[in-house]
């Protein structure tokens, strides 16, 4: 009986735990490039009316930015500006953390699939972008939260 009692008691806080994880992925980041280091612009994640998660770029943080177009995106998006853009798509939030939507590289023009992830240990954002759904093979970004 006290083992049965122990996992339930055990799934209930990984549950409750993965369920508030949500409120620490949404909200302002600041983008760091993972090359140079450098903070490129505040994203917004943010619940969309049909229960899905985006994240659109709502402000640049390097001088002269502020007018990028989305130059080598393709159909809709092509010449669009980036700031405002709506690259981190259809996202769902599941064990955790936001995936099954899909990530446009402003730079490259290419959809990617992704996965957003909150690191309590360190209060940064992971975002995961990849050529597979799996996520074996992409790269990684960490962002920070943003304070105004």
């Amino acid at each position: 009986m006290k083992r049965l009692c122990f996992i339930l008691c055990a799934t209930f806080c990984l549950l409750f735990t993965a369920e508030g994880q949500i409120e620490n992925i949404l909200g302002d980041w600041v983008t760091v490039d993972d090359k140079t280091g450098q903070s490129y612009s505040v994203v917004n994640i943010y619940k969309g009316n049909n229960g899905k998660y985006y994240g659109k770029i709502s402000k640049m943080l390097i001088a002269g930015t502020d007018n990028l177009l989305c130059t080598e995106c393709e159909g809709k998006y092509h010449n669009v500006p980036i700031l405002g853009l709506v690259f981190i798509q259809d996202m769902e939030y599941k064990d955790g953390c936001l995936q099954g939507g899909r990530l446009l590289d402003p730079e490259s023009g290419k959809f990617y699939y992704g996965k957003i992830s909150y690191s309590a240990k360190s209060g940064k954002l992971e975002l995961r972008g990849s050529l597979d759904r799996l996520g074996w093979l992409g790269r990684s970004q960490f962002w920070k939260r943003y304070n105004k």
